[in-house]
């Protein structure tokens, strides 16, 4: 096997025995196979898009097949196996249908026969491509994992828009162009940046649309008494489904990881069970859900592999999979309620601390009037986003440092889980705004971009000029999709960390460092003398 799509890639170079994410090379595999075969659907995707014909199902499913590879999301080789015989399906009807000649890979009948071609058509399948080729073809194939998860999660809500699905085939199908040069490949990585914020920007719709826009929420990490089901991942769907089918049946429902912010939305926090957070961020899953005394859902990623105390109380749901772990099809978590019902609970109600949420574009916006007072006033000196991806690094203690060593007059912004770094720190507040303001889940960058973009009007500048400085941590695709995304926006000074991606080679980290000043972390004391000289 050979993998490197992550942040924590074996000795930052790739993973080649066995994933550090925990998968099999037989996953690794699989995963390779079925992005190969995707790009293959993707061919006949845009020779059928040039009679007229569309085929929404397809479009959809190459978004939630390429989300079920993102790290940490499918590790049951026999449920990836479903996705790519799928994948070949749809490819053959495609090819009747439009009776066109094209080479493709005829797919084996067995599992282990797939396993065999996956191994044929991985990432390194071609040792004679020129490096930066090699590195662009798969940092666009990552932010395309992005873009798709994003997608999937706004068409779920109802929220569509063909040009994100169009890019998702012709971005899959450029990887197969032996033509294109570095700087074709380069302005196509740009456009899944601009692409990504149209999926951020569907999936923003769908959730206030559907939850309404989040409000400033104090949520309880402590627990009450009773029967338990906490949720993790990031499906707003699933838990609004586990809380409606909860009422009445003395279930406390709790959030984990990603799904914090979902105490902010007030079609949410209408449910009179849904209480606290439990726990912190995906890599301390082990550690916390064995001492979970109630049933456990994980939506989406990230999953790690559940250990024996708690492997009976876990379920999974939508793209996420793991072997013997039962897996919700539909919207019936009557399983899931029906094991929480078996098992203990907490024994008593436990206060514990509170953090706060809630403060997307529309809470900080209808505050901007005030915030530009204080910036004006001097009382704030800058803004500063520290957030993305956490993970299990020992590096990723920098994040935890430099909001505490943060000046007290500067504010945080933070989202997605390198939150849980500092999430529960009190910085205190500057003319009673919080000096730490939770924007929400990953896919909230979107309701970073907007403030910064409000911010930047009403201060007449440009957003590099505007007092603000990013942090950023990354682990997953997800991360890879926002990061050209800012980088498409033309934002400079980024600093990124706990380390560069495995897959940008040094030739085009040169370019991206001339162009946007991107940099690595350094120490906590030097990133913020610099940010604040």
């Amino acid at each position: 096997m050979f993998c490197y799509q992550c942040e924590q890639t074996a000795k930052g170079t790739g993973c080649t025995v066995a994933g550090v994410c925990g998968k099999t090379a037989d996953v690794a595999s699989l995963q390779d196979l079925l992005v190969y075969k995707l790009r293959e659907l993707g061919q006949l995707v845009i020779e059928a898009q040039k009679t007229g014909f569309r085929d929404e199902k397809i479009t959809v499913f190459t978004a939630e097949a390429l989300f079920v590879t993102l790290t940490n999301v499918n590790f049951d080789p026999e449920a990836i196996a479903v996705y790519i015989r799928k994948t070949a399906e749809m490819h053959d009807q495609l090819h009747k249908q439009l009776n066109v000649k094209v080479d493709y890979l005829s797919l084996a009948p067995t599992l282990e026969g797939m396993i065999a071609q996956g191994k044929q058509h991985g990432i390194n399948a071609d040792p004679t491509m020129d490096p930066d080729l090699h590195g662009l073809q798969w940092l666009l194939t990552y932010g395309l994992k992005g873009v798709s998860a994003y997608a999937y999660h706004a068409y779920l809500l109802g929220k569509k828009d063909n040009k994100v699905f169009d890019f998702i085939h012709e971005g899959l199908v450029a990887t197969f162009n032996k033509s294109l040069s570095v700087n074709d490949l380069v302005g196509l990585v740009f456009k899944c940046g601009e692409i990504n914020i149209r999926a951020m920007e569907l999936l923003d719709a769908g959730n206030t649309e559907t939850y309404g826009h989040p409000v400033p929420t104090k949520v309880p990490l402590g627990h009450k008494k009773g029967k338990a089901i906490v949720v993790s991942g990031h499906d707003l769907i699933d838990l609004e489904q586990i809380l409606k089918q909860t009422q009445g049946t003395g279930i406390t429902v709790y959030t984990h990881g990603e799904m914090l912010p979902a105490h902010g939305y007030p079609a949410l926090k209408k449910y009179p069970n849904f209480y606290g957070h439990y726990g912190t961020a995906w890599q301390n899953q082990q550690k916390e859900f064995a001492q979970f005394p109630g049933a456990i859902l994980v939506t989406t990623n990230c999953i790690q592999r559940p250990i024996e105390s708690y492997k009976a109380n876990i379920f999974t749901a939508g793209p996420v999979g793991y072997p013997g772990v039962p897996h919700i099809k539909g919207k019936d978590f009557s399983p899931v309620i029906q094991k929480a019902l078996s098992l203990p609970g907490f024994p008593g109600d436990v206060e514990g601390k509170t953090v706060l949420v809630g403060f997307g574009r529309n809470a900080v916006l209808s505050v901007a009037g005030k915030v530009i007072d204080s910036v004006k006033s001097g009382h704030i000196k800058r803004f500063i986003l520290v957030g993305g991806c956490d993970g299990a690094k020992p590096g990723r203690s920098y994040y935890t440092e430099f909001v505490e060593k943060a000046p007290k007059d500067t504010i945080i912004l933070t989202l997605a889980c390198g939150k849980f770094r500092f999430f529960d720190k009190e910085l205190g507040t500057i003319d009673d705004i919080p000096r730490l303001l939770d924007i929400g889940q990953c896919n909230d960058a979107y309701s970073a971009v907007k403030i910064a973009l409000a911010l930047a009007d009403a201060f007449k500048v440009g957003v590099n000029d505007l007092p603000l400085s990013m942090v950023l941590s990354w682990y997953e695709q997800k991360a890879v999709a926002i990061l050209l995304s800012l980088l498409y926006l033309g934002i400079k000074d980024m600093r990124i960390g706990p380390s560069l991606p495995a897959f940008i080679t040094p030739n085009i980290l040169n370019v991206l460092v001339e162009k946007f000043n991107i940099m690595p972390i350094k120490t906590p004391d030097e990133d913020l003398k610099a940010i604040m000289k």
